[in-house]
């Protein structure tokens, strides 16, 4: 049997009663202290985001709205102004506009689109989206957006320009936020306990000159066992449109959205690359344990064996997070730890690897690391005070192998079959702390001005930074420097 069928369609379109849809969509940003843990519930689920905006969840924890008003159309200058000092100058400057609305609470849409040029060659300052015209300076234009449609409570559908995320934690082993936005189209469907997701990618590479297309599809089920616990099951396959034997676009297997990948994945014969994950949240009043399992590939009876064997491919994330207010300020805190194995999301070439355009899908580190992290944040009003703390260790390549760090290096490239271990390889262990404060300007936009203290330490390499920056940015979008 070629197909695993285990919702049908016919049966979820029985649980359509509800006479309403959406409000908007979220903004797929960090946790604050006063938005972070949902009250306990059988219908609601928070790990998949940017989170869907009903009525019932306006009373909740989501601010997702430019503006408090329900109009068709709102339009928001945005800004990106960052400046870094140092020698030579780092800084980044743009402007765009924001467009958002929504059409009698079903049908939403925003787009955001910002411009403008850099100085400077460091991960600081520079945006996910840039040309760089010469090897000081770089032009960007920055375009992003979604259109979401809810014909009632049961289902959504979502087109965009976007990045999406998947888990509880700052980092995520599934599905995160950390490089570039892409096209995906995504249908969710929530009835009793369960929410559903069917989420379709569009990657790509850059090969010489020309972009080298890759595509995506992933399953999530969200399973409320009881209002305080949440069961989620992963699974992603990562294909080539186009190889060198066939040109077969969209595999057409994969777009059955209630089949299993990894026997498709066999019946069609391809080497295509299938990651499984299980997750869990535990929730207790304002607080919350949760946890991640990716499984790339493993041969249990190597694991046994304890052989260290190079294809045993698998990572955990394992955390707690929570709010606590004990006067009129809300604070929020996180201590988290992950690790992958090496090789964990690496294939056999650029076209098979869970990335896209150079930048990792999962956990900034990807393979080959383990970290731990914590996190403070104390929010007053229109001021908000963060604190940020990590120790890691990463094994980088040497002498031309591949020890599993690099995720477009292929596994083909390692230097021995068995003893591979975390850290193997440049065995680089470092912290990085980050210590920012932000006063938000208008809650249109999200308007922030703020002051980042950077700290940055590589053992490996002997080298201490320290990394002062600050600006006035249109929080619509994470603009990751703690890694």
């Amino acid at each position: 049997m070629r197909t695993i069928h285990f919702i049908p369609c016919l049966v979820i379109c029985l649980f359509s009663f509800a006479v309403f849809g959406q409000v908007s969509i979220s903004y797929l940003t960090e946790e604050l202290p006063t938005d972070t843990i949902f009250p306990s519930s059988l219908s609601t689920h928070t790990a998949l985001k940017p989170h869907v905006i009903g009525l019932r969840a306006q009373k909740g924890m989501f601010t997702s709205r430019i503006g408090k008003k329900a109009n068709p159309i709102e339009l928001t200058p945005l800004i990106d102004c960052n400046f870094r000092a140092s020698d030579p100058l780092q800084l980044r400057t743009g402007a765009g506009v924001s467009l958002e609305g929504m059409v009698e609470n079903k049908l939403y849409y925003r787009m955001h689109a910002i411009t403008g040029i850099g100085l400077g060659d460091s991960l600081f300052t520079a945006p996910s989206y840039f040309i760089r015209s010469n090897p000081s300076k770089y032009n960007y234009f920055d375009l992003r957006g979604r259109v979401s449609y809810s014909p009632n409570e049961v289902f959504n559908f979502q087109v965009g320009l976007e990045s999406n995320f998947i888990g509880e934690g700052n980092r995520s082993m599934f599905l995160s936020d950390y490089g570039k936005p892409y096209p995906f189209g995504q249908i969710r469907t929530k009835f009793w306990r369960l929410e559903y997701t069917v989420l379709y990618q569009f990657f790509r590479e850059e090969n010489g000159s020309r972009w080298q297309m890759k595509n995506g599809a992933t399953h999530h089920i969200s399973f409320n066992a009881a209002k305080w616990l949440n069961i989620g099951i992963f699974e992603t396959v990562i294909f080539q449109p186009k190889d060198t034997l066939l040109n077969r676009g969209f595999e057409v297997e994969y777009l059955n959205p209630v089949i299993f990948y990894r026997p498709q994945e066999y019946a069609i014969g391809s080497s295509d690359n299938v990651l499984i994950g299980l997750s869990f949240t535990a929730k207790y009043k304002k607080h919350a344990a949760y946890g991640q399992l990716i499984i790339d590939e493993f041969f249990l009876a190597e694991i046994k064996n304890k052989t260290g064997w190079w294809a045993n491919k698998y990572g955990a994330q394992l955390g707690i997070k929570g709010q606590l207010k004990p006067k009129q300020d809300s604070y929020f805190y996180r201590i988290e730890y992950n690790f992958a194995r090496p090789y964990t999301y690496s294939h056999l070439n650029s076209g098979q690897n869970y990335g896209n355009q150079g930048a990792t899908l999962s956990h900034p580190y990807t393979g080959n690391f383990m970290e731990i992290l914590g996190e403070l944040k104390r929010q007053t009003n229109r001021w908000l005070f963060k604190a940020f703390f990590s120790y890691f260790l990463v094994g980088l390549d040497k002498d031309g192998f591949s020890y599993g760090s690099d995720l477009y290096a292929p596994y083909t490239n390692r230097p021995y079959e068995y003893n591979h271990y975390i850290g193997q390889g440049i065995a680089n262990n470092g912290i990085r702390a980050q210590f920012t404060v932000s006063y938000l300007l208008s809650k249109y936009g999200r308007l922030n001005a703020f002051i980042e203290n950077n700290l940055r330490y590589d053992h490996a390499f002997k080298r201490f930074g320290y990394f002062p920056m600050l600006g006035i940015r249109s929080q619509l979008w994470n603009d990751y420097r703690h890694y």
